[in-house]
């Protein structure tokens, strides 16, 4: 292999390597997690409306996952922090209670799932209604919101909720 191709995927690791010992020595500042009062609810960002937190932090699902398993690395974690909680999350604000799940997690929290969908932040989303990791591919796999019917949205378009489809291929 030329030094020009291992250059890039070595970059890729340091640049995953820095990010996870800057959330790891910052207190986890950027790493946000559910408590048992949480909910999944509906935001509204420039995408359209689309899963959230109760605090209006915009939700992802990996492409690369499974129904109702997270494939992501734990340098990816560091990076797309999964969405916890002790308890099932609530629905609110015109999320659907019934696609309201978890999956055995770390810490005695599960990651909350949305229709078969393991769900993550963005360390790139500080407020409420950003979308800034909409369509980005990272580990392996594109990162999308999700409508309130459990479909990525993959437009990046304020039209994208009329873009819908199964991200598992089946």
């Amino acid at each position: 292999m030329s030094r020009a191709r291992l250059t890039i995927p070595l970059a890729a690791l340091v640049i995953a390597a820095v990010v996870a010992v800057f959330v790891a020595t910052s207190g986890g500042a950027t790493k946000t997690t559910a408590s048992s009062s949480s909910a999944v609810s509906l935001g509204h960002t420039s995408v359209g409306a689309v899963l959230s937190d109760a605090s209006g932090r915009t939700l992802y699902l990996f492409e690369g996952d499974r129904p109702n398993v997270s494939t992501l690395s734990a340098a990816g974690r560091a990076i797309w922090p999964p969405f916890t909680s002790k308890a099932k999350p609530a629905a609110q604000g015109g999320a659907n209670a019934a696609l309201i799940g978890t999956i055995s997690g770390s810490g005695g929290a599960g990651q909350v799932t949305y229709d078969g969908h393991p769900l993550y932040y963005y360390v790139g989303d500080q407020d409420a209604g950003q979308t800034a990791g909409q369509g980005l591919n990272q580990f392996g796999a594109r990162w999308y919101v999700l409508s309130a019917a459990g479909q990525a949205i993959t437009s990046s378009a304020t039209a994208a909720s009329r873009s819908v489809g199964s991200t598992y291929g089946y």
